[in-house]
This record gives structure tokens, C-alpha cells and sequence, in this order.
């Protein structure tokens, strides 16, 4: 697949990815605006019921205490008013009083309508609902010109109560400060259960004061006073969490489900890259596998072409020399297919391992010998400083011998001048290390992380002198693997490389 078109579809899926999260923070910021308005109604209907409770229990108090004469004569109970009230003048058509002197008078105005609705009109009838009302007004002007202060009139464990059980019944129960302001003095009379008062700490250092005074959360008490004598107030510490409590469940299920998506999503951005990578490896692999092949057998075409001329056939020597021609081509085009097969052999982990005594030093020697021919040839040098007290491990001679040949052929095939390669054995803990060095071009960083994945080689510009088909480092990883070691390359560019293999003895 072309590189643009991953990098389109990797937009595309981004794109997707991001907007279906941000549609899904939408709708959560959504659910979050609905329940703060649902809060806030539910507190305020809360706060309105007690307000209402709370006046309707103070009427019923007066009631009970300041109306007991007149209220109990008008329903024929024989408690009779105090005797030292001065009724006022009587008008002949008398009028309830205007609102707003004290909560009760909304009962004084219904009992002056059930009076005025009485049937009979005449002045007998009259006169005695005049005198009821009259006895009944007296009363409420005494009475409302001793009235009590706001400490005294909202009595503290009951607000609490009532205002608990109002909360409760709207399903809020986390926790709260509230606190009772009065508004002839602006200072609060009760703050979280405390008569404010009766305190000797400022009121500013008592629990949530300012927050309490801050809130939106109030409503006026005694609303038929004009002005309202107190504000009620509430304040919730743990408000944003108890409105998004609901939400909760959705935002960490948006926040997993989409981490999930990223992830799959990472992952299969890395295997198309991966199987790219690793397709482009194998077309190399192809490719260099057909050049290194068509030699071999371009030259076997040759050699055989030659035997069968009239002009070689009947020279013994010269058709012996194109016999033995063959012979190397051949042998050489063989060593490459067991390359290949081996490499699939232990693909598949069906290679064992033929495990003896093997000294390191005899193995690294007569690599040594047979590479040294090839070095020289490019007038280069290869040494051997052989350390280690003993160098004898537990190995299969066979691939430790290939291990070793590998490594030195790797290093003068990325020396491009006159190769300078040198090999160190040294004593490690619990076993012996081989480190082949070299001073050719080096490698990267980025090479380093895939030198020893199958097919892999690294790139030496526009030049492709290398030949091989990436197979060699990756064997050799294997190998040491499979002989429970390790391998680590160090190289900078153009500075050489260091590959060093651990086996334990």
C-alpha cells in the first residue's frame, strides 16, 4: 500500500476517533448542565418548603397562645378573651386589616370572611360580628406591637429537622452548611445548628461563613413582613461531585472504550508498518536471493556451454578446470539454500541442538585461519585476543563455529576499506564473552533496533555492494538464544562496530 494512503486513512480514523470523543464529552457536559438545573430547583423547592413550614407553624403558634380567647369563643369553646382589652370604635362596615404586620393576620382575614358571610343581615347580627372582629383586631394589635426577635421566633433544632427531612425527601443527602441571616442586621443568628448569638467566636471563623453568606442558594423568611426579617441560606462543599455523580459511570466508560479504540487503533498503525517494513525486507530478500543465484548459475551455464565445444571437450585439463568451475558454483548456490532452510527450521523451532564441550578459543582459531585469506586480499588484518581463563562452555560446535563466522564475515562485509577487524574473548560471569570489532561504516541508532530482525540490512546509500540476504545477524541471534546467551551490538557511524555474545558455561 502507497505511504500516502496509510497516512490518509490514519487521518481519517484520527478524525473519527476525536469527534466521537468530543460528541461524547458534549452529551456528558450536557447531562452535567440538566443536573445542576434539577439541583438548584430541587434546593430551592427545599428551601421553600421550610420557609413555608416553618410560618405556618409560627401562625399555628400564635394561634394557640395570642388568639386562645377570642379563636377558641368563636368555635364555641368557653375559654372568653381577656376582659381589659378597649375594643376600638367599630365602623359600621368593618374591613380585615391590610397584610403585612404578622404571618397570623392571613388567619384574621379568613375569619373575618367567615364572619361577613353569616346569612343574617340584620343590625342585631351585625353588631355581634362587628364585636368579634373587634375583639379579634384588639388582639392583634397588641399583639403586633411586641414582636419577637428572629433568634426566638425560628427555633434552631427544628429548622434543622425541617430542613434535613425537606433535602432528604428530594434525594440530596450529602453534606451541607446553612445558616439563618437577619436582615435588620445583616449578621447571622444561626449557623449549622449554633445560635450564633450565644457564641463568643467572630462570626467570620465559625464553619462555612463565607461560603454560606455567598451562596445563591436563599430564599426570604416571613415573606409577608415587609421587609423580610431573615434569609435562609444553604451551601454544598461537595456540590460538583454530587451533580456529576450520575455521570460518572459514562465519563469512565468514554474515557476506557476510547483508550481502547486508541490502542487498537496504535496497534494496527504498528503491524501495517511492520508488515510494510517487513514486505519491503522480503522484495529485498527476493531480489538480493535472485543476484546472488544468477551468478552462480550464470557461470555453471558457461562452464557447461565450454565442456560441450569441440575445441574444450577434447582437452582433458581444460574440461576438469570447468568441471571443478561447476563444482564451486554449485557448492556455493547450495550454501545459500541451507541458509535459507535454516533460517526456517528454526522459524518453526524444529532445530536441535547438539550439545557437548566446546572451546571457544580452538573455534575462534580456525575461523581465524580461513579468514584471514579473505582479509588479506583486501589488504586488511585480522587478530584474535584471546582472554578468557577458560574458554570452555556447553554448546553445539556447529552453530557456535557458524556464530563466529558470521559475525567476522558481517564485519568485513560493512568494512569498505581495508577491513581491521579483531576478536576478544573475555571471562563474564557464569560464562565466556565473544566480541567481534571492527572499524567500517558503522551503523545508526534506528539500525541497531532492527539489525538482528530476518531479512534486515542495513542500508550503505545508493551503492549496493553488499551482498548477502539479511539472514546472518538474525541467526545468530537465534542460536544464542537458543543457547540461553545474549547478544548486543554497540556502533556509531563510521566509527565501526562491536557485536559481543554471551554463553554461559
Amino acid at each position: 500500500m502507497n505511504r500516502n494512503y496509510i497516512i490518509g486513512v490514519i487521518g481519517l480514523m484520527s478524525a473519527a476517533v476525536i469527534g466521537v470523543f468530543w460528541l461524547q464529552m458534549d452529551l456528558i457536559n450536557t447531562a452535567i448542565k440538566e443536573n445542576e438545573v434539577k439541583f438548584d430547583k430541587d434546593v430551592f423547592d427545599a428551601l421553600n418548603s421550610v420557609v413555608m413550614r416553618l410560618e405556618r407553624e409560627e401562625e399555628m403558634e400564635i394561634v394557640n397562645t395570642s388568639f386562645n380567647g377570642f379563636v377558641t369563643r368563636y368555635y364555641n369553646i368557653e375559654t372568653q378573651p381577656a376582659k381589659d382589652i378597649a375594643p376600638p370604635p367599630v365602623p359600621s362596615d368593618p374591613t380585615p386589616p391590610a397584610a403585612g404586620i404578622l404571618p397570623a393576620e392571613r388567619l384574621l382575614t379568613q375569619l373575618w370572611e367567615d364572619i361577613r358571610e353569616e346569612d343574617c343581615d340584620c343590625s342585631r347580627c351585625v353588631a355581634e360580628r362587628s364585636e368579634k372582629y373587634r375583639s379579634l383586631l384588639t388582639v392583634m394589635q397588641q399583639q403586633g406591637g411586641h414582636r419577637l426577635p428572629l433568634a426566638e421566633r425560628v427555633k434552631r433544632d427544628r429548622l434543622r429537622d425541617i430542613l434535613r427531612k425537606e433535602l432528604a425527601n428530594r434525594g440530596i443527602n450529602i453534606a451541607y452548611n446553612y445558616g439563618l441571616l437577619s436582615t435588620a442586621s445583616n449578621g447571622f443568628v444561626i449557623i449549622d445548628d449554633r445560635y450564633v448569638v450565644e457564641s463568643d467566636e467572630p462570626r467570620e471563623s465559625l464553619p462555612g461563613f463565607s461560603n454560606i453568606y455567598n451562596s445563591k442558594y436563599r430564599v426570604h423568611l416571613f415573606t409577608d413582613e415587609t421587609p423580610a426579617p431573615g434569609l435562609l441560606m444553604l451551601h454544598f462543599p461537595a456540590r460538583s461531585g454530587f451533580v456529576g455523580r450520575s455521570v460518572w459511570p459514562n465519563l469512565m466508560g468514554a474515557f476506557i472504550f476510547t483508550g481502547i479504540i486508541l490502542f487498537s487503533f496504535g496497534y494496527t498503525i504498528y503491524v501495517i508498518f511492520t508488515q510494510k517494513k517487513l514486505s519491503e525486507m522480503k522484495n529485498d530478500f527476493i531480489n538480493n536471493m535472485t543476484h546472488e543465484f544468477k551468478t552462480p548459475i550464470a557461470t555453471i551455464s558457461l562452464a557447461a556451454d565450454s565442456i560441450n565445444s569441440p575445441m574444450i571437450s577434447g582437452h582433458a585439463d581444460k574440461v576438469r578446470r570447468f568441471a571443478d568451475i561447476i563444482k564451486q558454483e554449485n557448492k556455493r548456490m547450495n550454501s545459500q539454500v541451507e541458509k535459507v532452510l535454516q533460517m526456517a527450521l528454526i522459524d518453526r523451532s524444529e532445530f536441535s541442538l547438539n550439545l557437548g564441550e566446546v572451546n571457544l578459543h580452538e573455534v575462534i582459531q580456525q575461523a581465524l585461519t580461513n579468514f584471514s585469506i579473505r582479509v588479506e586480499q583486501r589488504q586488511g588484518t585480522v587478530e584474535g585476543k584471546l582472554q578468557a581463563s577458560n574458554p570452555v562452555v556447553q554448546g553445539d560446535l556447529t552453530h557456535i563455529s557458524n556464530i563466529v563466522n558470521n559475525l567476522l564475515d558481517n564485519a568485513d562485509k560493512y568494512s569498505p576499506d581495508s577491513p581491521e577487524i579483531t576478536v576478544w574473548t573475555r571471562d563474564a560471569n557464569g560464562g565466556v564473552e565473544i566480541t567481534v570489532q571492527d572499524k567500517g561504516m558503522g551503523m545508526s541508532k534506528e539500525a541497531r533496533k532492527h539489525i538482528f530482525d530476518k531479512f534486515y540490512r542495513v542500508h550503505t546509500g545508493n551503492v549496493h555492494d553488499v551482498k548477502g540476504f539479511g539472514l546472518g545477524l538474525s541467526y545468530v541471534k537465534a542460536i544464542v538464544t537458543a543457547h540461553k546467551g545474549a547478544v548486543d551490538v554497540k556502533s556509531e557511524p563510521g566509527k565501526g562496530s562491536s557485536f559481543t555474545v554471551f554463553l554461559p558455561r
